[in-house]
Formats: structure tokens, sequence, C-alpha cells
């Protein structure tokens, strides 16, 4: 259930950046496939940043030490671009056009999801 909702709170939050920007596009022929291209390419994010982020963070320790921390900004921009590959590579209607619409879209997901996780708790009070 957890994985459901960090799902849809992620798609909401990618179709937060392609309202905002003009550089992140989602090109279906309907709403219905523009919301299931969102759901996909949310999963995709999801696998990404579990399998790489940590990675990322692991070698690139020092950049991370040596930047306070800024660096994670140009790794969110290229993740983000990755999505953009891997969606690409399955057919998705789903672009990100270069690194400042990567930029910018990761922060906006970075900030919908924050502000909706206030919203709507990964876990219920009193379970695990």
């Amino acid at each position: 259930m957890r994985f459901l909702v960090r799902t849809v709170v992620t798609a909401l939050a990618l179709w937060v950046a392609t309202a905002l920007l003009s550089g992140i596009t989602v090109s279906g022929s309907s709403n219905t496939r523009n919301a299931l291209t969102l759901l996909a390419v949310a999963v995709i994010f999801g696998v990404v940043n579990a399998i790489l982020k940590p990675l990322i963070k692991i070698f690139g320790c020092a950049f991370y030490i040596l930047t306070l921390g800024l660096i994670s900004f140009v790794v969110n921009a290229l993740l983000f671009l990755l999505v953009s590959w891997i969606a690409d590579q399955l057919n998705l209607p789903f672009h990100v056009d270069g690194f400042w619409s990567g930029f910018w879209g990761a922060i906006i997901v970075g900030v919908v999801s924050w502000a909706i996780d206030l919203v709507v708790p990964d876990r219920v009070e009193g379970r695990r």
C-alpha cells in the first residue's frame, strides 16, 4: 500500500512539473494515456532513485562534503534526465528537454512530493 501511495504522490508531482515547465512534456493521445504515463514514469523514477542515488552518494561522498550538499541538485537533475531517457526507451510519451529542465523539474517534484507528504502521511498512526 505504501508503494502505491508513493507512486501516486510522485505521479502528481510529475504532473505539476509538466504543468509549470515547458521543457517537461507528456504527449499522450488522451488524458488517460497521460495519467498512465505519469504513473509509469513515477515507478521508473522510484526505481532509479532507489538503486542509483545511494550508490552515487557513497561514491561521491567527497563531492557532497566539498559542495555542502549542493551537488545533490546536479545529481537529481541528471537522474531526472535518466528517467526521461528510460521512458523514451520504453516508448512512453514523457520527455525532459535538457539539463535545466531536469534541474527545475527535480526541484519541483521534490517540493511537491514533500508538500503532499505533509498532507498524506506514509503510515497510519500507531501502525508500522
